[in-house]
């Protein structure tokens, strides 16, 4: 006997229902009313399988007024094969806001899938992608997908794909290569396994890169998509290029689907930006740098169903759901070397820098090359930390041996300033190195001049600590800080700066402090334990190089950041501050704190130059706009006629030049920027996606809330389960503190987690809170304890049935008897794609009523019915009397039996009319569905409501 998906059956002496991966003589079911994890398989020649019915309750157990909505939420917070208009959303474990469902509507309206989604640094960009995944992994429409990133993001990646939408991938790193070769044996790690994490700078190599294009998933995401872009900065472009070259490669499959993540599409380069647009449609490649006009209304709108790019003020008030956004809240912190011996020390290096710039005239130009970077990566030291710039002294410049100026320069570039030509996370934190020995053509000079650098580098050595203004004037603002329960993020250029500055803060905060420093020397994975550390501390403060600046998610345990250091380029500061300035940040405002010398002109330059315009455009605009691919030859114009050239050694503040050469470039820049921000400024506005309207997402929203319950259903069922269960939940704002201690046993088990905790039913939540999602464990538990404790009597033996299948209540809320018919829904949709077609399993619960008998009913209306559920008790009925109302309606069911059947059918085609509207491109590729309703449906609870009499 075969049996259709969704077809309930009974083997093993319980009831299944039969699951879309079933074959003829082998079954996958899962337990009535069980999840996921209950998921097995039965061979038909093996074991007796035979149709099963659902019966009617049972009149003698009895609930309350409160069992049919308990119960219903129950069942609904079971369901993964949800009906509504998507699939995918009773398996995903966070409740998206409303703003998050529209690349969503965009994606399913396009086929193959291609979208480029670049909201601000956030917003929630990763939820976005995955909800598109998941969405067309439960839609059948792919079965692999790979998620394309920079290695230090692949766990975080790895922990968002498991914990928030159940799918288990396998990170594919250099790290993890060997495991994989001995598992995968002669196949390739993408055949083997469908859901894969991929570092793009492991998979790029030429011997990589071609088993990947060819075993690629159908389904691509790509975050931090402006690495990709074909477009190279001076210097790093080679490992760029690699990379696009593997992503364009991916995207010449026709049927490919792929999402581009980055909150910085243009990164200030306008060819790297329609690199990128080049990767949605070949044909977005040419499109004219300004769409704004009637002449451009077309392009525009094609290109507008490719990306979206939202602000935060875009999307904080939407459809009237304020979504949570921290205020940031910016100072600005100084200090001064003043008279001290760290001002000896700096005016002494100076003049050193000075001098190797100026000896280097009639050398060769590879010479005066190496000589310049020498000196400009002991500038960038010196207004590091004294441990740097004594690092830098020690060291040799790594160029020395290039061969050619622009070797020279290809190799010191990425050393000394910040590019955006590569993930932070990959910039060198190490120091340059500033020892030129090497290049003195006798032994006895190159050994006067390391002589001569090594005793700069104990000089700087003798000043850490007290001899150093900058740490000593940043301690007491540390302090105060935590004292205030903050928990700030130190970000600092260099290894030897953060190493030295987390071992001074330790010496110096008080006990109880806990200090960690993270930077590059450290793998990923290290880097992500020791942070998790932090967990196990009441108060703390993390020092970290750039290694931490990007992608990584750090807004659940803390809250400030110090800009130690000055970052060369300032959109790394925003990124900085994008670890903690996001959605699921706890605390209302969140601290940045920018640290700069007053009488440092190392410091007054990029202050001047790039700090204070970047945050004027920020401010200006609501968002950041990338600093030119020019800002590196202006700094180092800048430093050269402003430092290197001039002769005096007082150090003022930074006034920006008169200099007729320098002033001209300045002002260029200037220009250039201020273009770009204008561009930047058009394009918020033509993609912000107004295309989208807010009653389509609206009606989408009611939608699924409909179907799986929103988290208003999930905090009413766990309110009224708790006190079922004899525990107690307290609330103070939007928190719960929930105490199971006197809960029974079995339910104190099924929870999987310990009795006593806290919580909150929307993000953003806190270090010691849970986030109390429909999938998490707590509530799946609780709800799997009141369906078995409904559903079978015999498998709860310890504790109350509080949502019984059947009650009775006296109520004002009706004037003749009434009852509601709590259903669940159970249906076979199949996709038809050509020849082939995908069995796909809907559930769905239903509540319907009617007065009068069930031989003479007046069926209510799906609102008047809804209404009830909400009704209370006004008059006691006895047990007796609740028994024989229930057994009447028993007695006469089979009068409502054609009915509950035309209802089922009739909610089927609504349903594949929701499946079949968000999915509209599918209109356009021959994509047929239909239904199946699994017949008669089932009915989970009978509650009658008498008029008081």
């Amino acid at each position: 006997m075969s049996f259709s998906v969704g077809t309930l059956v009974k083997a093993r002496g319980r009831e299944w229902v039969v699951l879309p991966e079933s074959q003829d003589d082998f079954l996958v079911v899962r337990p009535l009313g069980g999840t996921d994890a209950e998921v097995a398989g039965i061979d038909t020649y093996l074991e007796s399988v035979d149709p099963a019915s659902f019966d009617l309750p049972d009149p003698t157990r009895l609930g309350d007024f409160q069992s049919c909505r308990m119960l219903r939420n129950a069942i609904r917070f079971g369901f993964r094969s949800s009906a509504g208009p998507f699939r995918s959303f009773g398996k995903i474990a966070v409740e998206p806001r409303p703003y998050q469902l529209v690349p969503l509507l965009m994606a399913l309206k396009l086929d193959p899938v291609r979208l480029l989604i670049a909201d601000d640094v956030g917003i929630g960009k990763t939820v976005e992608a995955l909800l598109i995944a998941r969405e067309l992994l439960d839609r059948a429409e792919v079965q692999r997908m790979s998620v394309l990133c920079p290695p230090h993001l692949a766990e975080q990646w790895q922990d968002e794909l498991r914990d928030k939408f159940h799918i288990e991938a396998e990170l594919v790193l250099s790290s993890t290569a060997k495991r994989l070769d001995r598992v995968c044996g002669n196949r390739s790690v993408f055949d083997v396994f469908p859901y894969t994490i991929v570092s793009l700078d492991y998979i790029k190599s030429e011997s990589r890169r071609n088993d990947f294009i060819r075993a690629c998933p159908e389904l691509v995401i790509v975050d931090e998509a402006h690495t990709c872009t074909s477009s190279a900065q001076p210097g790093r472009g080679g490992t760029r290029q690699q990379r696009h070259e593997v992503v364009r490669e991916l995207s010449k499959s026709p049927n490919r689907h792929m999402l581009l993540v980055t909150a910085t599409p243009h990164s200030g380069n306008e060819e790297g930006f329609r690199s990128l647009l080049g990767l949605l449609n070949p044909e977005f490649a040419d499109l004219p740098t300004d769409l704004s006009g009637d002449e451009n209304r077309r392009q525009r709108e094609r290109l507008a169903q490719y990306f979206v790019q939202r602000r935060r003020g875009d999307i904080r008030h939407y459809l009237e759901s304020d979504t949570s956004f921290p205020d940031r809240l910016e100072q600005e912190q100084t200090y001064k070397l003043g008279t001290s011996e760290y001002r000896k020390l700096f005016d002494r290096l100076l003049s050193y820098a000075r001098e190797v710039v100026q000896e280097s005239e009639g050398m060769s130009r590879v010479r005066q090359r190496v000589r310049w970077w020498a000196a400009l990566a002991l500038l960038r030291a010196l207004a590091s930390s004294p441990a740097a710039a004594a690092a830098t002294l020690r060291s040799k410049l790594q160029a020395i041996a290039a061969e050619s100026p622009d070797e020279v320069d290809d190799i010191s570039r990425p050393l000394v300033f910040d590019d955006d030509a590569e993930d932070s996370a990959d910039a060198p934190d190490i120091t340059a190195g500033a020892d030129l020995a090497d290049l003195e053509e006798n032994e006895s000079d190159a050994a006067k001049e390391r002589k001569r650098l090594l005793d700069m580098a104990r000089a700087a050595d003798k000043l850490e600590g007290d001899g150093d203004p900058k740490l000593v004037q940043m301690v007491p603002i540390v302090k105060r800080l935590v004292s205030e329960g903050h928990r700030p993020i130190l970000f600092c250029r260099f290894i030897a700066t953060a190493e030295y500055l987390a071992e001074q803060l330790r010496q110096r905060l008080p006990k109880g402090v806990t200090v960690i420093a993270v930077t590059g020397q450290i793998p990923p994975s290290e880097r992500e334990a020791r942070i998790q550390e932090m967990r196990n501390h009441e108060q703390y403060v993390l020092v970290c190089t750039d290694c931490l600046s990007e992608g990584i998610n750090l807004q659940h345990l803390f809250d400030s950041v110090i800009h130690y250091d000055l970052s060369w380029n300032p959109t790394r500061h925003e990124q900085r501050e994008g670890r903690v300035d996001r959605f699921g940040q706890p605390k209302p405002e969140v601290k940045v704190l920018t640290y700069y010398g007053t009488d440092n002109q190392i410091d007054g330059v990029v202050l001047e130059v790039l700090i204070r315009k970047h945050k004027a455009i920020r401010k200006a605009l609501g968002v950041s706009v990338p600093v030119p691919t020019t800002s590196n030859a202006v700094l180092e114009a800048l430093y050269e006629g402003l430092l290197l050239r001039r002769k005096d050694t007082q150090q003022q503040m930074f006034q920006f030049p008169d200099d007729d050469e320098l002033k001209p470039m300045t002002n260029e820049f200037n220009a250039e920027w201020q273009n770009a921000a204008d561009r930047e400024k058009k394009s918020r506005s033509l993609f912000a996606q107004h295309t989208i309207k807010p009653d389509e997402v609206a009606h989408e929203v009611a939608e699924i809330q409909s179907a799986i319950g929103s988290a208003a259903d999930v905090d009413a069922f766990v309110t009224s389960s708790v006190k079922a269960f004899r525990g107690v939940i307290t609330r103070q704002g939007g928190r719960c503190d929930i105490d199971l201690t006197e809960a029974p046993r079995a339910v104190r088990e099924s929870i999987r987690s310990t009795p006593k905790f806290a919580g909150r039913f929307q993000l953003p939540v806190s270090n010691d809170e849970l986030y109390l999602s429909r999938t998490h464990p707590v509530i799946e538990g609780l709800a799997t304890y009141v369906m078995d404790s409904a559903l079978d009597a015999t498998s709860v033996s310890d504790g109350p049935v509080p949502a019984a299948r059947c009650g009775v209540i006296r109520t004002k809320a009706v004037s003749t008897r009434t009852t509601l018919l709590l259903l669940r829904l159970r249906y076979h949709i199949i996709t038809t794609r050509g020849d082939e077609s995908t069995p796909l399993l809907a559930e769905d619960t239903l509540i319907v009523g009617f007065r009068s008998a069930p031989s003479a009913a007046e069926w209510l209306s799906p609102a008047e019915a809804e209404s009830l559920l909400l009704a209370t008790p006004d008059d006691n009925v006895t047990d007796d009397v609740a028994r024989n109302f229930v057994q009447k309606v028993i007695d006469e069911f089979s009068h409502l039996r054609s009915h509950l059947d035309e209802v089922a059918e009739a909610h089927g085609k609504e349903l594949l009319d929701a499946h079949q509207r968000v999915r509209t491109a599918s209109r356009r590729v021959g994509v047929k569905y239909s239904i199946e309703p699994q017949l008669p449906p089932d009915v989970l609870g009978l509650y009658v409501y008498l008029p008081v009499m």
